[in-house]
């Protein structure tokens, strides 16, 4: 993907949480892009493939963020901090509006992307939990595939289920509880004592607090 059309796509990415997709015209993408229509239809066809073009880079992203966690030189424990971090700034963009509008108007984009998002959340826990075993971070005992199964499960039931109120399902501070969670039941005492250091890490609080 070209540079300019990743920029186009981004800005109108901002404008989809802003505002949701259906009240976004065509004509208000060039206008805030600063572009006349002509150019924006050298990048793409129509509206559908606009939307389209906005949440595959998404998924690009996601996908992108979950791969090089295991580029670095990080622990398992350490990557799932990471990602954490990324996830919680993508949270406090969240838009139901946007959300509401890709449900109701793309439902096939809306279920591709939501299988996606599932199979790497599931490949990423896969990956992250054998490397911690081999870290001697989780514990040796775990079922890998069945523990992985469950947790991205529990994700899902968790913005489906009607226990939570709205509010919580987009709470930062439930899904802080939900990661610590996760990692204190998969830990060994070796991980248990890493947890507690990284629970102290000044950006992890300064990213809550912003």
């Amino acid at each position: 993907m070209d540079e300019e059309l990743k920029n186009i796509l981004d800005k109108v990415r901002n404008l989809y949480i802003r505002y949701g997709i259906k009240s976004v015209t065509m004509d208000d993408v060039a206008r805030e892009l600063g572009i006349s229509k002509k150019t924006l239809y050298q990048h793409v066809i129509d509206k559908n493939d606009l939307v389209f073009k906005v949440f595959d880079l998404e998924i690009n992203d996601s996908s992108n963020k979950f791969q090089c966690s295991f580029n670095e030189e990080s622990n398992a424990i350490e990557q799932l901090f990471d990602v954490h971090k990324w996830v919680v700034s993508r949270m406090k963009e969240y838009s139901p509006v946007s959300d509401y509008d890709l449900k109701k108007y793309f439902p096939d984009l809306y279920r591709k992307h939501d299988k996606i998002r599932r199979e790497r959340i599931y490949e990423f826990i896969v990956n992250n939990m054998r490397k911690g075993k081999e870290e001697g971070l989780y514990r040796s005992d775990l079922d890998v595939e069945i523990i992985s199964k469950i947790h991205v499960s529990r994700i899902q039931n968790t913005f489906d289920s009607d226990l939570l109120t709205n509010e919580e399902k987009t709470s930062l501070k439930v899904f802080y509880e939900f990661f610590v969670y996760h990692i204190r039941g998969i830990a060994s005492e070796k991980g248990i004592q890493l947890l507690e250091e990284k629970l102290k890490d000044k950006e992890l609080q300064l990213i809550y607090n912003q």
